[in-house]
């Protein structure tokens, strides 16, 4: 009997093919930097490990969490990285290789909604949103709810600053779900997958420290690029 939580079935189908085309990406990267040869049998692991993945997954609050789309998103590295784990890739090559893939898939999208993209999310309007999505997620009353959910604040800039605005995350839903599934050594692969996520949408994320690497948070600092 599938775990799956109902609401993440609803949208299977759509995490299913998002994932198959991350692998059909990702074979020239595996063949050149891992040198892996039987890339058929590693898709083959992949999509069973994404399944298990799946069944795993944590539900922090479906449509009403933005969170719930960072985890729809990006848990299939979690598969991902336990199959290249196992075929004795080291962590920093893994996430070297998911990297490449992750961008590779942003680029598919065509560069005008990647760029509107980036407007919407420093918009003053997503601003406001993100400063309630964050109230939201420091309340006693959601965290005890949905304990699984990220935890974070918006930081404003000060006189000194060049940044636009921040986040600092205080709780990480990845870093939970690593620690409950054996994936720490793989977590960082997760994080190394930001900035360029946020650069294809013509946004500069800029952090100096993460939950991941033993600090107390998580500091996001989003400005536009200058390409934009």
């Amino acid at each position: 009997m599938s775990d799956i939580h109902l609401f993440y079935q609803t949208h299977i189908g759509a995490m299913q093919d998002a994932m198959r085309q991350r692998l059909d990406l990702a074979g020239p990267f595996l063949s050149q930097r891992a040198e892996l040869s039987d890339i058929d049998a590693i898709r083959t692991d992949v999509l069973k490990e994404f399944d298990v993945v799946l069944n795993q997954l944590p539900y922090v609050g479906g449509a009403a969490s933005r969170m719930t789309a960072f985890f729809m998103q990006l848990i299939g590295f979690m598969a991902m990285s336990r199959v290249l784990r196992r075929h004795g890739l080291p962590s920093a090559v893994i996430g070297d290789i998911e990297r490449e893939v992750h961008k590779a898939q942003l680029l598919t999208e065509p560069e005008a909604q990647r760029l509107e993209a980036g407007r919407r999310f420093m918009s003053p309007e997503n601003r406001s949103f993100l400063r309630q999505q964050a109230a939201l997620s420091t309340s006693e009353s959601h965290r005890r709810e949905f304990p699984d959910d990220f935890v974070y604040d918006v930081v404003e800039p000060g006189p000194s600053d060049t940044f636009e605005f921040g986040i600092d995350y205080k709780a990480c839903g990845f870093c939970k779900f690593a620690a409950r599934h054996g994936d720490k050594d793989i977590l960082p692969n997760i994080c190394g997958l930001d900035v360029d996520a946020y650069a294809t949408r013509g946004v500069r994320l800029e952090r100096t420290q993460t939950l991941a690497g033993g600090a107390s948070h998580c500091n996001f600092r989003f400005s536009r690029l200058a390409s934009d």
